[in-house]
């Protein structure tokens, strides 16, 4: 019976030592959205953008030029030279839109590598942040991934979160 008596207290000694856990959420689609660095990336990536297009328009309009200068000088080609040429443009025009569909994927790619590794960062810092202050659990949220369905505000660590990540960034 003794046995079980300080058993008992050594149960309650134990539980009552344990600290209580500390949690957090963030909402991670804040977070990116709203880190400069990420923004940064996005202005650099929309003026590559930009040079682009520009570069595809002016080969689009130099080879509508071209066509339209065949159509003039087809009718006065015979049918068959005139039939070559328009392979011949029909050719070009698929040569340059595999071209700008390269270059247009090889971009894209780019862009998708470099947010990746902003992405990862954001995560790592997230975590060494967990860590750093005490919590025991810091959970993830946006729009597209609704994984905390309600948290108590003084639990919201997306500003503070937010503030330190570009703070460190724009050492």
């Amino acid at each position: 019976m003794k046995n079980i008596i300080y058993i008992a207290l050594l149960m309650i000694v134990v539980t009552s030592c344990q600290k209580p856990n500390k949690i957090g959420f963030i909402d991670n689609g804040t977070i990116i959205n709203d880190y400069q660095e990420k923004k940064d990336l996005e202005a650099k990536f929309q003026k590559k953008e930009e040079a682009f297009r520009k570069k595809f328009d002016s080969i689009d309009t130099a080879f509508q030029q071209e066509v339209q200068k065949f159509q003039v000088a087809a009718q006065k080609m015979s049918q068959s030279k005139a039939q070559k040429k328009y392979q011949e443009l029909g050719q070009l025009k698929q040569s340059q839109d595999q071209k700008k569909q390269v270059e247009a994927q090889e971009f894209q790619k780019a862009f998708q590598t470099e947010l990746d590794t902003i992405i990862s960062k954001v995560k790592r810092f997230e975590n060494n942040y967990g860590k750093t202050n005490g919590y025991t659990y810091i959970l993830g949220t946006s729009d597209a991934s609704a994984n905390v369905l309600f948290g108590a505000e003084e639990h919201n660590l997306t500003k503070t979160v937010l503030d330190a990540l570009n703070a460190e960034y724009k050492k």
